[in-house]
C-alpha cells in the first residue's frame, strides 16, 4: 500500500533531497500549496524490491606484491579452515659507501618491526598500555617463526613485457608450500634459501612495550617503544648470527655491493619470514614493514683516534623494495566453487587471503535476444523514466539527463548473515567474532568504487570501521545485517545511461584502501579485487539470492521512491 506523504513529517535531509529533485524535474514543481497536508500533497513514497542474482566466485593467483601491509602467522578459520601466511621482502641500506672502520665488531644486530597497535591505558607507573590491532586467531596459540636469507631476485619489471610494466607476483595459495606465480613461472621460496638467520619454534607475538636501557645503575636510561616484533642477536647468545652479519655486511666496505641500491638488492635479496603451524590453532598478525621503526641496526664498535679507545656506531637497513606476502589455505571445511550466475546461490562465501568474493548481477537475466540490455533491467527503466507520446524517453535539453516520473530517495542492498556457520566465541579484545568486520562493495568492470562510495562524506582517517558507514554501512550487531547502499548507481543508470555495470563484495577490514589486486589470466569479469581482501584472513558466509533461501533471509535489492500522486 501507498504511504501518502503527511504534513510536516519530513526530515531535513528528505526535504532537501526531495527540492533537488524539484529543481531538475518538472513533474515534481506542483505543490499548490504553502503547508504540506494529506489533502494538498502532490507526490506520494512507496519502496519495491527488485530481482538481483547474487554467487560465489573462487579466487585464484590475485597480485601478493607492494601491499599497504602484511600479514604473518597462521590463522584457523572456524568456518572454513587453516591459512598460513609468509613474507619475503627486500631490504636496503640507509646510506652507502659505508666506512666501517679498523678492527670493527659487531656488538648487537637488531631487528624491528612494529605492529599496529592501539593504546588503551596506563599501568601503575603511568606508562602506556596496548592492544595488538589486526591480531588473528588465538594470541597464545603459538607457531614456529623463521627468518632465511632469501636468494631469489624480486624484480621491478616485468622482463617479458615489451612495455616495461612492473613485475607482479601472484598467489598460489592452493600450494602446500611457499610459493607464487609469476606471468611465466612459479616460485617456492624454499628452493631458494640461503641461510638460516634466525629460528624460535615458539612464538606468540606480545603486546608490551619494548624497553631499552641504555647504561648502568644510577646512570641507566630506559626508554620505551610500541609494541614490535623484535630479535637482538647479541654476542653471548648469537655469536654465529654476528659472524653472518659481519660477514655479509661489515666485510663488504669498499665493495661495489654496498655502493648504490641496485647492487645490494642483486647481493643481498632480502629476507625470508616463514610461519609455520605448530598444531591446530595458531596466532597471525599485521605486521608494518613500511613503519620508520622497521628496520634491522647493526651497532658495532671500531678504533678509535685516540689510542686504545673505540667508538659505536650503526648501520640501517630498511625494509623497502619490493614485499610478498605468501599464503597457503587448507580449507578443511567448505569448498570454495564458483557459484551459479542465473539462479545465484544460496550462501555467499566472503573470505579474506584468497579465497572468495560475491558477485551481485543487478537485476539478471539477461535478455538473449538483445545482449545490450536485460529484460529485468529494462522493465525498470520504463518504470522510471519519462517516455512521450510515441514511448519514447524524454530528456532534459539543459543537463542531457533523461526526465523521471520516479524518484530514488534510497536504494541498498540487503544482506544478513548465516546465523549457523561456525565462529569463534569472542576475539583478542572479548569482542564478537565478525563485530567488526566491513563488506565492501566495487565496481568490477572499472575496479573502482562505487559511486555512493566516492560521494560518501563520512570517511574517517582514523578508524576504518567507523568510515564509509553511509555507502556501504556497519554490521548490525543483533540482525548480523549488512547495507550496501547503490542509490547513485541507479540514479546514474536512470538519468545518464550509465551501464548497469556487476558489483563485488569482499570482506574487508579497512575500508579506506581501496587499491587493487591484480587477477592472474583471468577468464571472466572479475579481473582485479580490493587488496584489502588480502589483509584478512577472516570469513563471513552470506545469504544469497537462491530462491531457497527464506524470504526474510535472501539478498535482495530494496529501492524507495517518490511518484506524483495518482488522481
Amino acid at each position: 500500500m501507498k504511504k501518502t506523504i503527511k504534513a510536516l513529517k519530513f526530515s531535513a535531509a528528505f526535504l532537501l533531497i526531495v527540492s533537488s529533485f524539484i529543481a531538475c524535474d518538472k513533474d515534481f514543481n506542483v505543490i499548490e500549496s504553502d503547508v504540506l497536508g494529506t489533502e494538498n500533497s502532490n507526490f506520494t513514497t512507496d519502496n519495491a524490491v527488485y530481482p538481483i542474482s547474487a554467487y560465489n566466485r573462487k579466487l585464484n593467483s590475485l597480485q601478493i606484491n607492494n601491499l599497504a601491509s602484511n600479514l604473518l602467522g597462521v590463522f584457523n578459520d572456524p568456518a572454513y579452515g587453516k591459512t598460513t601466511a609468509s613474507i619475503i621482502t627486500q631490504v636496503t641500506p640507509t646510506s652507502f659507501n659505508p666506512d666501517f672502520g679498523e678492527n670493527t665488531v659487531i656488538d648487537s644486530v637488531v631487528i624491528n618491526i612494529p605492529y599496529f597497535n592501539t593504546v588503551v591505558g596506563t599501568d601503575d607507573d603511568g606508562y602506556s598500555k596496548y592492544a595488538l590491532d589486526s591480531l588473528y586467531g588465538n594470541p597464545e596459540a603459538p607457531i614456529k617463526l623463521s627468518i632465511y636469507q632469501n636468494n631469489y631476485f624480486l624484480r621491478d619489471f616485468d622482463p617479458n613485457s615489451t612495455l616495461n610494466n612492473t613485475q607482479n607476483y601472484y598467489s598460489n595459495a592452493s600450494s602446500t608450500l611457499n610459493s607464487a606465480f609469476t606471468s611465466t613461472s612459479e616460485i617456492n621460496f624454499d628452493d631458494h634459501i640461503a641461510a638460516t638467520i634466525y629460528e624460535e619454534d615458539i612464538f606468540t607475538p606480545s603486546k608490551n612495550a619494548i624497553k631499552t636501557t641504555i647504561g648502568e645503575g644510577d646512570d641507566a636510561v630506559t626508554t620505551r617503544t610500541t609494541p614490535a616484533f623484535r630479535v637482538v642477536f647479541n654476542q653471548a647468545d648469537y655469536a654465529d648470527e654476528l659472524t653472518f652479519w659481519k660477514e655479509t655486511i661489515i666485510d663488504k666496505q669498499d665493495d661495489p655491493v654496498l655502493s648504490n641500491a641496485n647492487n645490494f638488492k642483486d647481493y643481498f635479496r632480502g629476507l625470508y619470514f616463514k610461519a609455520e603451524s605448530i598444531g591446530s590453532d595458531g596466532n597471525m598478525f599485521l605486521i608494518n614493514l613500511a613503519s620508520t621503526a622497521a628496520n634491522i641496526t647493526i651497532y658495532y664498535s671500531k678504533d678509535s683516534s685516540v689510542e686504545g679507545e673505540t667508538i659505536q656506531s650503526t648501520y640501517v637497513l630498511n625494509f623497502t623494495g619490493n614485499k610478498i606476502n605468501t599464503f597457503i589455505n587448507d580449507y578443511n571445511l567448505v569448498t570454495l566453487q564458483n557459484g551459479d550466475k542465473d539462479l545465484g546461490d544460496e550462501k555467499l562465501y566472503l573470505k579474506g587471503a584468497e579465497g572468495s568474493m560475491a558477485v551481485i548481477d543487478l537485476f539478471g537475466n539477461e535478455d538473449t535476444n538483445n545482449n545490450e540490455i536485460a529484460d529485468a533491467l529494462e522493465d525498470f527503466i520504463n518504470e522510471y523514466r519519462q517516455t512521450d507520446d510515441n514511448g519514447e524517453f524524454i530528456k532534459n535539453k539543459t543537463t542531457g539527463n533523461f526526465l523521471l516520473k520516479k524518484l530514488i530517495n534510497d536504494a541498498h542492498l540487503e544482506i544478513y548473515e548465516d546465523e549457523t556457520m561456525p565462529t569463534l566465541p569472542v576475539d583478542e579484545n572479548g569482542d564478537a567474532y565478525h563485530k567488526y568486520d566491513r563488506i565492501y562493495a566495487y565496481d568490477i568492470k572499472n575496479n573502482t568504487p562505487t559511486i555512493d562510495y566516492l560521494i560518501d562524506a563520512t570517511e574517517n582517517s582514523q578508524s576504518a570501521f567507523s568510515s564509509k558507514i553511509i555507502s556501504l554501512s556497519q554490521r548490525d550487531t543483533v540482525l548480523g545485517r549488512y547495507k550496501i547502499r547503490l542509490t547513485e548507481h541507479l540514479n546514474s543508470i536512470l538519468l545518464r545511461d550509465s551501464t548497469n555495470t556487476k558489483i563485488g563484495l569482499v570482506l574487508s577490514t579497512n575500508v579506506n584502501y581501496t587499491n587493487n589486486a591484480k587477477i592472474l589470466q583471468s577468464n571472466d569479469a572479475v579481473t582485479a579485487v580490493p587488496a584489502a581482501s588480502l589483509l584478512t584472513p577472516r570469513g563471513t558466509i552470506l545469504y544469497g539470492s537462491n530462491e531457497n533461501v527464506s524470504e526474510g533471509k535472501r539478498l535482495k535489492l530494496k529501492v524507495f521512491f517518490t511518484e506524483p500522486k495518482q488522481d
